[in-house]
């Protein structure tokens, strides 16, 4: 049997599966096996072997950890000082609520790393205050939805863990390459929102601005959560901690922090750790059955064949990643960012080697593409977990809102092409030594 025929049964099964609304994970799982029997001759016992091998890895510990940082924050509700935090120190510009969800956003991500808790709990804390103020509920819902996407950028990320520990690649790395895309994307979703404000005055009211002893009293609600962040990211730039080392050091402040502030409880401890299990669990199934998938392509010669075609074609290299990033956004649409991933890589990853780029580049870059997927229906996540949190709104008026804020995304995704050292120059600078 020929290459043509494997690839044909191979690829026509996973997405006749797909398309029987069967997840991602039985189905790649359903495919390896069958691929594993009759195309590499391996008994099924080696998805146990895979499954220990993919899961025996100290860089993947990070990822209960980082989640059940996140969720305490998200549980015991003290992020709102976030909000209040940045409102009063965004108080003079358009839209000022909407800019400082997106910053208390950014903040956020920079203590969770999951782009559904952050939508899911700005949706709850931030959209009745705005509705309250009277801000356009289309432009508030769409600007929460697309900023819950910074928890993704901003590290820690659990999707750079699981592409660092994938692809071998240095997690503190891409946490570092992340940053300063973050800070860019963030400026850009700040601008988006006052450009939209400045134009249509109707979206959002005026606002009166805060004085300086409001301001400095904002930045003292906002100082905790910066020694937080500063403390786990700066032990892991620092050499200090490994990532997982410093994701332990977060989960632990986060309980500290909630006693503190006095919103600790039992059911708030017990529903983050709970979160974190099943979490973990879900991203553990999709990635060892991701694995054992890629290895059927790699035995049968698929993913050399995919890498050598793209290559010979008579396009240039900057061509063919665009062809790459137009995938994405279709897989999108239909994908979350983690099966996107870990589903294309065997295809992907040899063919970004040949071209030539970093993979800490791509990783950073893969991030901001699958931003744009947690917001495009028909499975855009955060569509879904705003629709549950705001009932009254359909997902298709919220995907409406986000529509300006992906031409930022966008322009991102171009610069990071022209420019790869706006996310390269600060690994580089940290770790050149």
């Amino acid at each position: 049997m020929d290459l043509q025929v494997k690839s044909f049964i191979l690829l026509g099964g996973l997405t006749l599966l797909l398309a029987l609304g069967i997840e991602i994970g039985p189905a790649m799982g359903i495919v390896a096996g069958l691929g594993l029997i009759f195309f590499v001759h391996q008994p099924l016992d080696y998805f146990a072997r895979c499954a220990f091998d993919t899961m025996n890895s100290f860089t993947f510990t990070a990822i209960p950890l980082f989640v059940f940082m996140g969720t305490i924050y998200a549980q015991t509700g003290i992020v709102k000082d976030l909000f209040r935090g940045a409102e009063k120190i965004l108080g003079n510009i358009p839209g000022s609520l909407a800019s400082a969800m997106i910053v208390a956003n950014a903040v956020f991500g920079a203590i969770s790393g999951s782009s559904l808790a952050a939508a899911a709990t700005f949706g709850k804390i931030c959209f009745p205050e705005m509705e309250k103020a009277g801000y356009d509920p289309k432009m508030s819902l769409g600007a929460i939805a697309i900023s819950g996407t910074l928890s993704v950028l901003i590290p820690p990320s659990l999707i750079m863990i699981i592409y660092g520990g994938w692809q071998d690649v240095s997690v503190a790395r891409l946490f570092a390459g992340g940053i300063i895309p973050g800070i860019i994307l963030t400026a850009f979703f700040i601008l988006t929102v006052t450009v939209l404000v400045t134009l249509n005055p109707k979206l959002a009211p005026k606002t009166e601005g805060s004085s300086f002893k409001e301001k400095i009293q904002a930045t003292l609600k906002l100082l905790p959560f910066m020694i937080v962040i500063f403390l786990v990211l700066g032990t892991i730039f620092g050499g200090i901690m490994t990532p997982t080392e410093a994701a332990s050091l977060g989960a632990f402040l986060s309980i500290v922090l909630s006693l503190i502030y006095r919103q600790m409880s039992w059911r708030a401890l017990q529903e983050s750790m709970l979160t974190a299990v099943n979490i973990s669990a879900m991203i553990a199934f999709v990635l060892f059955t991701a694995r054992m998938l890629g290895q059927v392509f790699q035995y049968i010669g698929l993913t050399e064949a995919f890498a050598n075609f793209m290559t010979a074609l008579p396009l240039g290299k900057y061509t063919i990643f665009a062809l790459i990033c137009v995938m994405y956004l279709i897989l999108g649409c239909f994908f979350d960012a983690i099966s996107m991933l870990v589903l294309t890589l065997p295809f992907v990853a040899p063919l970004i080697k040949n071209l030539g780029f970093d993979f800490i580049w791509f990783g950073v870059t893969y991030v901001v593409l699958a931003e744009i997927g947690l917001v495009t229906p028909p499975f855009g996540l955060n569509l879904f977990v705003l629709k549950g949190v705001v009932p009254k709104y359909e997902i298709t008026y919220i995907f409406a809102g986000t529509i300006p804020f992906l031409i930022p995304a966008g322009i991102l995704i171009i610069l990071l092409t022209i420019f790869p050292e706006l996310v390269l120059w600060l690994p580089t600078l940290l770790y050149s030594r």
